[in-house]
């Protein structure tokens, strides 16, 4: 026997070797499945059914991604690594995806064991889309170098909207399509701010408190005689003045942002409460007429130019639209990421950090104000504290998409992506009846690898 037919035996044992480990590890999940689905009474048909289904899964995915790696052992001679180092090697590669898979499945399998009926077809196919997707964001990832967090994100929402499709019934239809998009817009809004102050490596906490001081003093206001438009004109002013006041403070006091705008914050909405508050026992909370353009603006049955839907979410687009534009092709963007990414060399360049940091700021507390507004139009009714969970979703939806907050890396199409994940996330949540301190540690979870991936970015470690 020649050196290439020993080579092309090992070779070949290797390949059978790696074979039937997949077929082993295809046949005990299958096997699993289909003693908890005759556990749970599931028809003997739809158990056949997932079991194929499950073991042609695992041998494809065992076949496409683990089984290949036998190739790179050496054709030429028959010395070589055993088939088991192979194996090691395989999953060495491939170890963060398995891990998620075996997590994922463990999931499915207890809550299969411990919940009635949950082994169901619907639950399988779901649990089997989130299994595929998940191997696919994984695998294509590792391809991608700059934008990652922001392509993982867009795989999250497409894999939520799936999931969601599939498991609750009218997920995807226009109507809840429309309310995502309606709640999305608010957030949005509220985050363009934050956004732009996250870019300079900065935080903006006053917004939350922003938002409910001027969802209260705008019906106040309106309640005294004042016309609607006067009114909004008064509070995106005053917005405008506490985001310049956050600037110049912070700028001055370098580093104490974050604690400085929620002092701010907090002072806003204390004095937003004196002051409406006086001669009435209804502290925090305003009740009068809301204008009926203000309310076409932002509730669910408002309509834009004679079609179905409120006009907000037309602002959010062309709010989004502009900024994206912005950013990336104007002097003042390209100035803000430079500001951002490296002050010493913005100011060699004679950028005036000052002025585009108090800018972003004062940015921030219009827009802030804006959303109050938009939120008396949906709520009708004032209420100081319309704006606390924006405190956290901001935050959430601006690290989610991918915007770091040391500064200088992503931008608002980033943060678009982190708002639509966080709203199909709600929205699926609240569909299958989740809490909200359970929906608040779900965002955590999410919140924390998209952090460890952009805190891993060589531009990002440099500055820390």
């Amino acid at each position: 026997m020649n050196d290439d037919t020993k080579a092309s035996v090992v070779k070949g044992g290797r390949l059978s070797a790696l074979q039937w480990t997949g077929l082993l590890i295809a046949l005990l999940l299958a096997g699993l499945g289909a003693i908890l689905g005759l556990w749970q009474s599931t028809p003997v048909q739809q158990v056949i059914f997932f079991a194929v289904a499950t073991f042609a899964l695992t041998v494809w995915i065992w076949n496409a991604y683990l089984a290949p790696g036998a190739q790179h052992g050496s054709t030429e001679k028959s010395e070589g690594p055993s088939s088991m180092a192979v194996v090691r090697a395989a999953i060495g590669r491939h170890k963060g995806l398995i891990i998620g898979l075996l997590i994922l499945l463990g999931i499915f399998i207890i809550a299969s064991a411990t919940v009635t009926n949950f082994f169901s077809w619907v639950n399988v196919l779901t649990f089997l889309v989130i299994a595929a997707l998940l191997t696919f964001t994984v695998q294509v990832s590792q391809l991608i170098v700059d934008n990652r967090s922001a392509f993982i994100g867009l795989m999250v929402l497409a894999t939520m909207f799936t999931v969601g499709s599939i498991f609750i019934e009218g997920f995807s239809s226009g109507q809840n399509i429309k309310s995502m998009l309606l709640f999305a817009s608010f957030l949005g809004l509220a985050c363009v701010g934050q956004t732009l102050v996250a870019l300079l490596g900065g935080l903006d906490l006053s917004i939350p408190f922003l938002i409910g001081a001027s969802n209260v003093f705008l019906l106040y206001l309106i309640s005294l005689g004042i016309y609607s438009w006067i009114a909004v004109i008064i509070v995106l002013l005053l917005g405008a003045l506490v985001g310049w006041i956050n600037g110049v403070l912070s700028f001055r006091l370098q580093g104490q942002a974050l604690i400085l705008t929620l002092g701010m914050g907090f002072a806003i909405s204390g004095l937003t409460q004196i002051i409406t508050s006086i001669g009435t026992a209804y502290g925090g909370n305003v009740f009068g007429t809301v204008p009926p353009w203000l309310k076409n603006l932002a509730a669910m049955n408002g309509s834009t130019f004679g079609l179905n839907f409120p006009p907000v979410i037309l602002v959010w687009a062309v709010v989004a639209v502009v900024l994206i534009y912005g950013l990336k092709n104007t002097v003042y963007g390209r100035y803000l990421y430079a500001i951002g990414g490296n002050r010493t060399s913005a100011s060699r360049l004679s950028i005036s950090e000052r002025r585009y940091w108090i800018g972003a700021y004062l940015i921030s507390g219009t827009v802030s104000a804006m959303t109050g507004i938009l939120l008396l139009g949906w709520s009708g009714g004032g209420f100081i504290g319309v704006g606390q969970p924006y405190l956290f979703m901001t935050l959430a939806a601006v690290v989610m998409g991918g915007t770091s907050l040391l500064g200088g890396q992503g931008g608002y199409g980033f943060t678009i992506i982190g708002v639509l994940v966080l709203q199909v996330l709600t929205s699926f949540l609240v569909g299958i009846g989740l809490k909200f301190e359970w929906q608040q540690f779900i965002f955590g979870l999410l919140i924390l690898p998209m952090v460890a991936l952009y805190a891993r970015s060589p531009q990002i470690r440099t500055q820390i």
